[in-house]
């Protein structure tokens, strides 16, 4: 199978400050109509045909990626990762999956476990387990602006049942992870994922990811034009072989019904962005180097955390709402390395705007040129992010407006941003409301499972899942909110002002059992942290409605995006944790790493003293990533050394829950089943009991 590369770089070449000398990786050099391709074979006879980009002259011995004719003369061996050539040799992400599937052993192997990512899954076992390895596979669903049809929930809720553990989780790009699917039944689910309108086709893997989007089900323009355009350019950036159909269905491809301007903007190849002859037109055979996330939403709204993707489209209007065009960031992203300071975290900048029917080229051109120029060598550094510090955003720009054929115009200005959680009872616009509920670190189980699903089925309702790991029920009528409250409120889901304002904006990744990468606790560990924050906010006076955006995951990889926390819990070992600092609550801010190798028993010896001085100097309304960044870290470490505990007043009043010392040792036996102490269920119950009095008055 030869892939012809066509003129991918030619535009490039048009330019003599942006030549960048090529070179191709051993094997026997064939040419084609407009390039040299690259023919490596395989223990499978199959043939492979590429050729490797390598960097600009300052790092000539780093791959790049597929395209520009290169020298026979000038051809030397290059540095590629080893999942590279596992890409390379897989059939466009066939083999081999294919085989490892049909064996009976309860694992597949290191290439297989490298390309079932593109499919979606991740091969884990559960590291709780002492002895043989228990491995199981989790599914991670693509849900373009978290939009799930009823018939699709229905569905995860049942995989999860009669697959999976039990649970479904809410993830933070706005997907389902369904945990704990054995081996022999993967094509079952798959398969049954697929005939009811969902995929797990590139949620995971070196692709486009799931492309995020406000989830509030508003009828505005700009909202829906937000959502469309992430649709279409999730579209735009699917995978074209049919590899996911191959695997799980025989090769029976669900057909979609793509908008006209997709498929043209795919198909286009005016500026050299594509492989003509190749299955693959915009990824080709080796695909990108790593991740590739995009989040696109409307100004003010900062519900996606838009400068931590590597693409940030913000929707422009005119003064009457008239959708206009878009503002490009480019650059962001979460993902580091411990201990080594030239991985790091890093938000997105302007890039520029494009009209409005530009947007599909533009976004294409951004990933080709990642594609073309992203490292290959090393997967520490083959985020865009890495490119464009190397670059700068002036040369960046300059490439990617080669690929475009267009320059891009001046960034539009744009209101500050502001953190929405669409929490509580909305109008959609329609004259239908939606329901935003919170749920703890997106874990749906239990009670909270049976009555959602009810619910949802019931009343024959769509859902959206949001970048904050909660759900949104939507289309409902106004004379189902009464029931629907009360039935909510019974199952947990209570109305945001009764929950716990720091359990509101916290996020854990899944961390253990079952993620191989986890070196310590976060969704598990998360309920107890959160705990003692809030007596820490009691012990120094901090009143119960103020609050601090927390985030934990269990290694620095910043799947729950800590680093863009007032406090960011990072595991850097066994019950130990990097203290992150300085993010806002709008997410518009980086956090800094504070101290290293805090140990979970000692939290309170630093939170409490910063806790305390924030209360006693913060200025007006000054939040406590501000307040961080204000005060420095040299004075606050000062502040923690020297810390003696609070000097507090005696409190005013004495306000006791419990008269008489049997019900304390009832409410506290019952408490400790749900780990909890007596205090913490007594006010549950009361705010419980609250909830559903107001319920009952047609709140």
């Amino acid at each position: 199978m030869t892939t012809s590369f066509g003129a991918a770089n030619k535009a490039l070449l048009k330019d003599p400050k942006l030549q960048i000398p090529s070179f191709v990786h051993g094997g026997l050099l064939r040419p084609s109509s407009n390039s040299l391709a690259l023919t490596t074979t395989t223990t499978t006879t199959r043939r492979r045909h590429t050729h490797l980009l390598s960097s600009s002259s300052s790092s000539s011995h780093v791959i790049r990626a597929v395209s520009t004719p290169a020298r026979p003369n000038t051809a030397t061996e290059t540095k590629r990762s080893k999942v590279e050539i596992i890409k390379e040799q897989s059939n466009y992400i066939r083999y081999p999956l294919n085989e490892e599937l049909l064996t009976d052993a309860p694992n597949i192997n290191e290439a297989a476990t490298q390309v079932i990512k593109f499919h979606g899954s991740y091969q884990q076992y559960n590291r709780d387990d002492r002895g043989a390895r228990n491995y199981s596979f989790m599914l991670r669903t693509k849900n373009p602006c978290g939009k799930v049809s009823n018939r699709l929930y229905l569905t995860m809720d049942d995989l999860a049942d009669q697959f999976g553990i039990g649970t479904l989780r809410l993830t933070t790009r706005q997907t389902f992870q369904l945990h704990g699917v054995l081996k022999k039944d993967l094509k079952t689910v798959m398969s049954t994922l697929i005939k009811n309108m969902g995929s797990t086709l590139g949620a995971c893997g070196d692709l486009n990811r799931n492309v995020l989007a406000p989830a509030a089900p508003f009828t505005r323009k700009d909202y829906q034009f937000a959502q469309q355009t992430a649709e279409n350019i999730a579209a735009l950036l699917t995978p074209q072989s049919g590899f996911y159909y191959d695997v799980w269905v025989d090769g029976e491809q669900v057909m979609t019904a793509e908008p006209p301007e997709v498929v043209k903007a795919r198909n286009d190849n005016s500026h050299g962005t594509n492989f003509p002859e190749s299955a693959e037109p915009i990824y080709g055979t080796q695909f990108l180097p790593r991740k590739f996330k995009i989040a696109v939403t409307v100004p003010t709204d900062n519900s996606v955390d838009i400068l931590t993707n590597d693409i940030g489209v913000v929707v422009v209007t005119d003064d009457e709402g008239e959708p206009q065009g878009f503002n490009i960031y480019v650059g962001g992203g979460m993902g580091r390395t411990h201990r080594l300071e030239t991985t790091f975290p890093r938000l997105g900048e302007p890039l520029g705007f494009v009209p409005k029917e530009d947007i599909l080229y533009a976004v294409k051109a951004i990933v080709v040129t990642q594609r073309e120029h992203g490292r290959r060598d090393d997967r520490k550094y083959s985020r865009m992010k890495y490119l464009i510090d190397s670059w700068g955003i002036e040369k960046f720009k300059s490439v990617v407006e080669q690929y475009y054929g267009k320059k891009f115009e001046s960034f539009r200005e744009l209101p500050e941003w502001e953190f929405k959680s669409y929490l509580g009872w909305h109008e959609q616009g329609d004259g239908s409301l939606f329901c935003g509920l919170h749920v703890d670190n997106g874990r749906i189980k239990g009670k909270m499972k049976t009555t959602l699903r009810e619910i949802i089925e019931k009343y024959d309702l769509s859902v959206r899942l949001t970048p904050n790991q909660n759900i949104i029920l939507c289309d409902i009528r106004n004379s189902w909110k009464r029931p629907i409250t009360t039935a909510l409120a019974q199952a947990g889901l209570l109305h945001p002002r009764y929950v716990d304002p720091l359990n509101l904006t916290a996020m854990a990744c899944p961390a253990f059992p079952l993620c191989p990468l986890a070196i310590t606790e976060a969704e598990r560990g998360i309920p107890d942290i959160l705990k003692r924050v809030r007596a820490t906010f009691e012990k120094v006076g901090l009143k119960y409605s103020e609050s601090v955006v927390i985030r934990i995951t269990g290694c620095p990889n910043g799947c729950a995006r800590p680093y863009m926390a007032e406090l960011g819990l990072v595991g850097d070992g066994p019950n130990s944790y990097q203290i992150w600092l300085g993010g806002n609550p709008n997410q518009t801010s980086l956090a800094r790493t504070f101290m290293n190798k805090v140990k979970l028993q000692d939290l309170e010896k630093v939170l409490e003293p910063l806790f305390y001085h924030w209360k006693r100097r913060r200025q007006s309304k000054e939040s406590f990533g501000d307040f961080t960044t204000r005060m420095g870290f040299e004075k606050l470490q000062e502040l923690v050394d020297k810390w003696e505990g609070p000097v507090l007043a005696p409190s005013r009043y004495n306000l006791k829950l419990f008269a008489d010392k049997e019900t304390y040792e009832a409410v506290d036996q019952l408490a400790k089943l749900q780990n909890k102490n007596a205090h913490q269920l007594a006010m549950e119950v009361i705010r419980n009991f609250v909830a559903s009095q107001q319920n009952g008055k047609g709140e």
